[in-house]
């Protein structure tokens, strides 16, 4: 089998010998842990450093432009690092675009979890543990499905990234006329990276690449990162009723 990428193309994992195919495997969920990993040490670095209370002020300060810009920013260099990740022309620039999204995942990812770990109302709650679990969970079921069923998703392809589109522009007028984006819009969101977890997880066994593991573990790092951060919105909604 066979894929159009970049105007080259290249013979899909499906299609190369069981012990390649395998191998590609491996180094894409490898990359993947280490993505996470990395994430990790570098959320924690900078939640203690303070920079979290830092960013939050001066996003506030300035009022809906601040977190547009913080979208548009996040918008624009996952793109950025997304394009640099299928780069064909060094491995460098592809480890580049992945550490590049995890720095930005990092980022994006501070003004709530400076909030879940470091404000009142949910300090000692350990919410963002508890999302981390479900969240893995989560994907190592869906993960499981796909390798089982060696069904091929990629018709979502399209679906996704309409709804996708109207994810955006829901968040964007929510930070532009004021209104709370609620649990629903959470489950919702949560829903959409699962789909991306089966698109990205069928693309890995059906149509990238055996050297495009860097690629195929940003796609999967990028949909769990989504999960997680709507699933914490959720324990955090909820925890604040109590």
């Amino acid at each position: 089998m066979e894929y159009l990428v970049d105007g080259y193309r290249r013979d899909a994992a499906s299609a190369a010998p069981v012990s390649e195919r395998a191998a590609f495997i491996r180094r894409t969920y490898a990359h993947l842990f280490g993505a996470i990993v990395a994430f990790v040490a570098v959320e924690a670095a900078l939640l203690s450093s303070g920079l979290g209370l830092e960013l939050l002020k001066s996003i506030r300060s300035a009022g809906s432009i601040g977190w547009i810009g913080l979208m548009v920013a996040f918008v624009a260099g996952g793109m950025a690092a997304q394009w640099m990740a299928r780069s064909r022309q060094s491995v460098g620039v592809q480890y580049a675009g992945l550490a590049l999204y995890v720095l930005i995942e990092a980022v994006i990812f501070l003004p709530i979890l400076t909030i879940a770990t470091q404000f009142p109302q949910f300090a000692g709650k350990n919410l963002p543990l508890q999302a981390g679990v479900v969240t893995l969970v989560a994907f190592g079921g869906l993960t499981a499905a796909v390798m089982l069923s060696k069904r091929d998703f990629s018709f979502l392809g399209p679906f996704l990234t309409v709804l996708a589109l109207v994810a955006l522009g829901t968040v964007i007028a929510a930070v532009v006329f004021g209104f709370t984006l609620g649990v629903v819009f959470s489950g919702l969101m949560v829903a959409l990276a699962a789909g991306f977890i089966l698109y990205d997880t069928s693309n890995v066994l059906h149509h990238h690449g055996t050297d495009e593991h860097v690629a195929a573990s940003l796609s999967l790092f990028a949909s769990v990162a989504l999960m997680f951060y709507y699933v914490l919105r959720i324990f955090m909604a909820t925890s604040s009723d109590d």
